[in-house]
């Protein structure tokens, strides 16, 4: 990595740099990132019904959606990093706060902070959750898939293990067989998880 895109600890870097100095894998700019809005979110939660260990859940989870979203290349960013974080965390809180309470809710924001709604973060969010989503229900249905159909899927695409390599393990006559096996077993996971997908809570 060159020195160009490394964050000095004595220096307050621009957004900019922090997010050249973040893709190429400075550890120190997440850190200094995270030291640099904190009090930020801390106070919006803490104003808000939250406790500290509320503000520190939801930041990291919304430095997190930033994060990944920075580094798949899917960030685009129309504010500041601070508005951004902001935005995220405010609806996270929103959200958890929602899920506790009967009635509705209506939060405090801060005059600086307030203008969130037209950041995209609320768009950022709403695809990770999505994506957290269908994680998890992927995950629900292989646990029903039964055997050997999940150790077979998980062999060829998460071990990546050849069609010869699970031939022997799993005592298929030929590759052919196996290959066919596989088939009938995603075939089966597709319908389980397009199952649990309709029926899982938005």
């Amino acid at each position: 990595m060159s020195r160009g895109n490394s964050i000095s600890s004595s220096s307050t870097p621009s957004d900019d740099a922090l997010i050249a100095a973040i893709r190429g894998g400075d550890e120190r700019a997440l850190a200094h990132l995270y030291r640099l809005h904190w009090p930020m979110v801390s106070h919006f939660v803490l104003q808000n019904s939250g406790s500290e260990d509320d503000a520190q859940d939801v930041y990291q989870e919304g430095v997190m959606v930033f994060y990944e979203k920075l580094r798949d290349g899917s960030l685009e960013l129309s504010c500041q990093i601070k508005t951004y974080l902001y935005a995220v965390c405010r609806r996270l809180w929103l959200k958890r706060l929602t899920s506790k309470s009967r009635f509705g809710v209506r939060l405090l924001d801060d005059e600086e902070h307030g203008p969130y709604l037209n950041t995209g973060a609320e768009e950022d969010l709403l695809a990770a959750e999505e994506q957290d989503r269908r994680f998890t229900t992927m995950s629900e249905a292989l646990n029903h898939l039964g055997e050997p159909c999940r150790s077979l899927l998980e062999g060829f695409y998460l071990l990546d293990k050849s069609m010869q390599d699970l031939t022997a393990e799993f005592g298929y006559t030929n590759p052919d067989n196996a290959k066919n096996q596989k088939y009938k077993c995603l075939v089966r996971l597709k319908k389980l998880f397009f199952a649990h997908y309709k029926e899982a809570p938005i």
